[in-house]
């Protein structure tokens, strides 16, 4: 009986594949490089919400939003919250008590019936400052507390989001208007378009 060596067979690739692997070849080093240096992901990043049409001043929020979402995480996490069910759970407190809405309620009122849509690339200024008011709040108190359980967790986010709220509910008697907005980006370049641009 022959036995082949199939690592000695030829192997002719599609010419079709070669703009492919090409692709591929210069996004895993664009990745290697960011890794290296963030600062260069952070860029793209904003060249992608540029891109889809959203201003500079709402980008330096959204990213600052998302520095204050990992570190509050990350605080679950010290907490023994490692699952993204339980992180849902815990933001659903605090939106609810930011905004008296939680996250599938907020969609709705946004009109976001993809399931894939992220609510926060959806919120307006004000939005964005109260979720992370909230956040942040909540961050504070646990780090200060220290709670062991996922009820405590929960009633430190319940806290934190009910800080926003109010302060929410202050500036809407300001403003004399609400600061929940139906106003979605749907109207934004698709992913698909913003390919097309890079």
């Amino acid at each position: 009986m022959q036995i082949h060596n199939s690592s000695s067979a030829s192997f002719s690739p599609s010419p079709k594949a070669e703009p492919f692997k090409q692709w591929l070849a210069k996004v895993g080093y664009e990745r290697v490089q960011e890794i290296e240096n963030p600062e260069l992901a952070q860029e793209r990043m904003k060249v992608l919400y540029e891109q889809k049409g959203y201003s500079k001043d709402w980008f330096d929020k959204r990213l600052r939003g998302i520095a204050i979402r990992q570190n509050l995480t990350d605080e679950w996490k010290e907490r023994g919250i490692n699952n993204d069910h339980d992180f849902a759970i815990l933001t659903a407190e605090i939106s609810k008590a930011t905004f008296g809405l939680t996250l599938s309620e907020y969609k709705e009122v946004k009109g976001l019936v993809k399931k894939s849509s992220n609510l926060r690339d959806h919120l307006t200024d004000l939005e964005l400052i109260f979720t992370m008011l909230g956040e942040k709040v909540t961050t504070e108190i646990s780090q200060k507390e220290k709670p062991e359980t996922f009820p405590k967790n929960k009633q430190v986010a319940n806290r934190g989001g009910r800080v926003a709220g109010n302060a929410r509910r202050e500036t809407e008697k300001e403003l004399g208007r609400s600061i929940i907005s139906k106003q979605n980006f749907l109207d934004k370049l698709s992913d698909e378009e913003i390919t097309s641009l890079s």
